[in-house]
């Protein structure tokens, strides 16, 4: 989606039935690790289907395969790191920081000892990278406090996440053992220290045999001895020596001797060692911090796959029911999806402020307000901009959706809309959604215009409406009008009036093929017509009514638009018969028979037609047909 690889595939490497996937370089099937059994423990807990993947085997496919699921990142070091703008921009996910991911060496310590330099990793591509992943995530999970505070030490922005220090993580059958193992030392007398035995050097083994020998503590090595073994010589031991030479940032050892009784010698190294769940003389405060760790986790994560963002539907009105559009329906669609929608009238004289008042004392999700304007100034066509501006900026939503008055959505669609807010790409503020463009009926989708429009944005004070900075001008008088390339309404940041940037699903080759159907290429037009239909039935839109009722539309550029272009353009155009694009005639001479026998006679030959040059019967527009119905809001 958005003009990413995130389409449907065939292969599908991730369930359709799980809920989360979990992401390791290990699982304890293939290591019994501190990482592994903390991750296990998290696995075994959840109250969601879950899904492991080792990191090593995530592809781009796997991605596609699962991107509507929630995903949770443990240790990746064999995650392809290509893939990783493509998960911060598609996936929702959390990660599990187990050590120091945006250092090459996973240590600041050890980075010092190899390379005998600070480590600067944080400010080189891969650093940057990291912390970009980081930032991505639904939620931060850190081993410890220290952990977390050098982490924002180098990356401040990351206190702007949701973060959590979850220290190490025990399964039920931990406590059961513990349990088992504390009605032993009833008849067990306690003798000999212990040290985790280990070829690197950052373990401290050295250390730790160094102060046993020093302090004459008879002691045992921890070297590849099953789990439970580990268990039960801790039950019996006098002590634990762990002396690590670097940052370890919650080591399971320390407080399973902590929690079966032993004697601690440990240094500034472990960094939970200060913290007050482990702090503490009592060892049931320990042990109720761990116990609720699983459930503390799995709710945030719940929360975060559950989180539904508020949507704001806005639009602007002004004697919509003498224009026959339907502003109705386009306002109950919006109703169909948004938490409230915000209308903007400016100033209607035929009744379309009043029933919007009274539908709004019945529906509560209605808000209705009244911007009037002088529309008789010379430069009146700006107002457009301004007006939706204003519907904008009253919108409370974590997510705004604009629409006209003349656009209705989908019933089908509503849901996507929801999802879509959900999933919606992180480095965009904009996003570019389908438009069915009707064409004298339901019977024609034109494909003489673009197939989407600016639709749903995030609702930051910067976006607002209005004339782009390249194409603002200012007449005689210092009233702005617009370049053309504009129709006054685009998303422009607020103070610099610079383009919002979108993201889109209209990709360079989408319009070269539409432009080949443009031209009457046969191939071409049945292969858009096919990627249409597949486009409208994957992602939502709008149903666009402009040109539904062409002899209403042609009666508009009569009555109307010729004026809104002059305003909106700084631009004279004389009612010429050269200026008349439908007739070639002037139009005070035009007669309404002759308007309606146009319209009759665009909607049987043509396609469409973009009228900046007189309409050409005998060129006429190609156009594509879809299965869809149209809204039911508009058949009832």
């Amino acid at each position: 989606m958005f003009n990413s690889p995130f389409q449907a595939a065939s292969d599908r490497l991730i369930p359709q039935d799980c809920e989360v996937v979990f992401v390791a370089d290990m699982f304890v099937e293939n290591l019994i690790g501190g990482a592994e059994l903390t991750s296990e423990a998290l696995i075994e807990s959840s109250p969601f289907k879950v899904h492991k993947i080792h990191s090593k085997d995530v592809s781009m496919k796997t991605l596609e395969s699962g991107y509507q699921k929630y995903w949770i990142f443990g240790n990746f070091s064999a995650l392809d790191n290509k893939l990783i703008p493509s998960i911060v921009a598609n996936i929702r996910y959390s990660i599990l920081e187990y050590d120091y991911k945006f250092c090459k060496y996973r240590s600041v310590e050890k980075h010092l000892e190899i390379e005998q330099t600070e480590c600067d990793c944080h400010e080189e591509v891969y650093g940057k990278l990291m912390s970009a992943f980081f930032y991505g995530a639904k939620s931060l999970w850190f081993m410890s406090e220290k952990q977390q505070s050098l982490y924002f030490d180098r990356f401040p922005f990351l206190s702007e996440r949701e973060n959590w220090v979850l220290s190490s993580v025990f399964g039920e059958q931990f406590f059961i053992a513990l349990k088992l193992l504390k009605e032993k030392q009833k008849t067990i007398e306690r003798s000999g220290w212990l040290v985790v035995g280990s070829t690197s050097w950052i373990k401290g083994t050295n250390a730790a045999i160094e102060w046993c020998e020093k302090n004459k503590k008879e002691f045992k090595i921890i070297h590849n001895w099953p789990y439970e073994k580990v268990l039960e010589e801790l039950n019996q031991a006098e002590g634990l020596v762990y002396l690590p030479l670097g940052g370890d940032t919650c080591p399971r050892i320390v407080i399973e001797a902590k929690l079966l009784g032993c004697e601690l010698e440990l240094n500034e190294h472990v960094q939970h060692k200060d913290e007050i769940w482990f702090d503490t003389s009592d060892p049931f405060d320990t042990e109720a911090y761990l116990f609720a760790a699983r459930e503390k986790f799995w709710n945030s994560i719940s929360h975060s796959m559950n989180w539904v963002p508020t949507i704001s539907g806005y639009t602007t009105t002004k004697n919509c029911i003498d224009s026959q559009y339907p502003w109705k329906e386009s306002v109950t669609s919006m109703l169909g999806f948004c938490n409230e929608v915000i209308v903007v009238d400016g100033g209607s004289t035929d009744g379309t402020y009043e029933e919007l008042l009274e539908w709004a004392s019945t529906e509560p999700r209605l808000c209705v307000f009244s911007v009037k304007r002088n529309w008789d100034f010379k430069r009146f066509a700006v107002f457009d901009g301004l007006q939706k501006a204003a519907a904008r900026s009253k919108c409370r939503g974590d997510f705004c959706w604009q629409m006209d008055a003349d656009e209705v959505v989908h019933e089908d669609d509503y849901a996507k809309i929801v999802s879509l807010t959900k999933t919606f790409p992180r480095q965009a503020d904009l996003v570019s959604l389908p438009v069915v463009e009707y064409w004298g009926g339901s019977s024609k989708i034109r494909i003489d215009v673009n197939p989407w429009k600016w639709r749903l944005s995030k609702n930051a004070v910067h976006i607002t409406h209005g004339i782009p900075k390249e194409l603002r001008r200012f007449d005689d008088d210092g009233n702005l009008y617009a370049g053309l390339g504009t129709d006054g309404c685009d998303y422009i940041h607020a103070e610099t009036h610079e383009r919002i940037p979108h993201a889109s699903f209209y990709t360079n080759e989408i319009h070269t093929l539409r432009m080949q159907a443009v031209n009457g290429n046969e191939d071409a037009i049945a292969k858009y017509n096919e990627w249409f239909c597949a486009l409208i039935n994957g992602l939502p839109g709008v149903h666009h009514y402009s040109w539904y009722d062409i002899e209403r539309k042609i009666m508009t550029y009569k009555n109307y638009w010729q004026r809104h272009w002059e305003s909106l353009y700084n631009i004279v155009q004389e009612d010429t018969s050269d200026n008349n694009m439908f007739f070639q005639k002037k139009w005070d001479d035009v007669t309404p028979e002759e308007i309606k026998n146009m319209s009759q006679r665009l909607s049987d030959e043509m396609g469409g037609w973009i009228f900046h040059q007189p309409v050409n019967f005998d060129n006429p527009t190609p156009h594509i047909s879809i299965e869809r119905n149209e809204p039911k809001l508009m058949l009832d």
